[in-house]
């Protein structure tokens, strides 16, 4: 398993080794002793697993203020694009961005530490995203900025207007999230 730091503290690229013959392939997606020698401590509490029909659809960019929330995605089936934005107050890449394509095929996995935002772009139809979650999911903790925040700038490959639920078309800016008492949660 090779684990990569990126440009954003914390936030990681992780390649598990994939073992394949004729029969198909075995890799291990997570162990915990290999990332804790990464800096990666997190104790992972849930998994969840989404499937989205069509080429194009945004899910994000989403987080969890409380109790705050790591995650690391993987895309299972199809390809996606995956995102990471830091959000941590007083940090020195606040409002920075990272983002990897990510597929069945290339099995690459990013890990985004509590104080990211994180979401995704779906390049193919039917495909599947799981990711493993450091804090379980309370709906009175979340919170949401804008895919297309143009602060953050995030590049995303497919230029067209997405698929998006209707809580995604109307979110705020990361500026809206840092003005909020609520940010000083994911303090850097």
């Amino acid at each position: 398993m090779i684990i990569e730091p990126t440009a954003i503290r914390d936030v990681y690229i992780i390649t598990p080794d994939s073992h394949e013959d004729e029969r198909g392939f075995l890799m291990e997606s997570y162990r915990q002793d290999i990332f804790a020698q990464n800096g990666i401590h997190d104790v992972f509490v849930q998994d969840n697993h989404a499937k989205s029909l069509s080429r194009n659809t945004v899910r994000g960019l989403h987080f969890q203020f409380s109790p705050p929330n790591a995650k690391v995605m993987r895309v299972t089936q199809g390809s996606a694009f995956l995102v990471a934005v830091d959000i941590r107050k007083n940090s020195p890449t606040l409002g920075k961005w990272i983002g990897i394509e990510s597929s069945a095929d290339n099995k690459k996995q990013l890990y985004a530490p509590a104080g990211c935002a994180r979401g995704y772009q779906t390049l193919t139809d039917n495909c599947e995203v799981q990711y493993k979650c450091s804090a379980l999911y309370n709906t009175d903790g979340l919170g949401e900025i804008a895919w297309d925040n143009p602060e953050i700038g995030i590049d995303w490959p497919i230029k067209e207007v997405p698929f998006l639920s209707p809580r995604s078309k109307n979110t705020g800016s990361l500026q809206d999230w840092l003005k909020n008492p609520l940010s000083d949660s994911l303090m850097y």
